[in-house]
């Protein structure tokens, strides 16, 4: 029992508290507009669907969802690494050459992965 009467076992994880009391930075702000952006896609999309649009126009319309996900999804990766990478060098990355970088990873990565995929068909 905790000293407000709480179960220890229902005490939160330190650092669930000190993730929760983190400011929400620009990039956070960010983040969430695109996705509540990508959420209004995707209710646009089921609307397409409920209406009987033409396929075509349904799967392009997937499809800029789907890559707009994948540049939420690489953003996020991206600065997860960095932020890793100068909590553990204890030096500040340039950002510039550091997106370059992540850039040109996630180039190769999405070409390999359209190679791996027409090789399966």
């Amino acid at each position: 029992m905790t000293p407000d009467g709480a179960d220890a076992a229902d005490a939160a994880n330190p650092k669930d508290v000190a993730d929760a009391k983190r400011a929400m930075t620009e990039d956070d702000a960010r983040m969430l507009n695109r996705l509540a952006r990508i959420e209004g896609q995707v209710r646009g999309l089921q609307r397409m669907i409920e209406q009987g649009k033409d396929c075509e126009e349904i799967l392009a319309q997937l499809a800029a969802v789907k890559s707009a996900l994948d540049r939420v999804g690489t953003h996020l990766i991206s600065h997860h690494m960095k932020d890793c990478l100068e909590d553990q060098t204890g030096a500040r990355l340039d950002p510039v050459a550091l997106e370059k970088a992540f850039d040109v990873f996630f180039k190769y990565v999405q070409c390999m992965s359209f190679s791996a995929s027409q090789e399966t068909e």
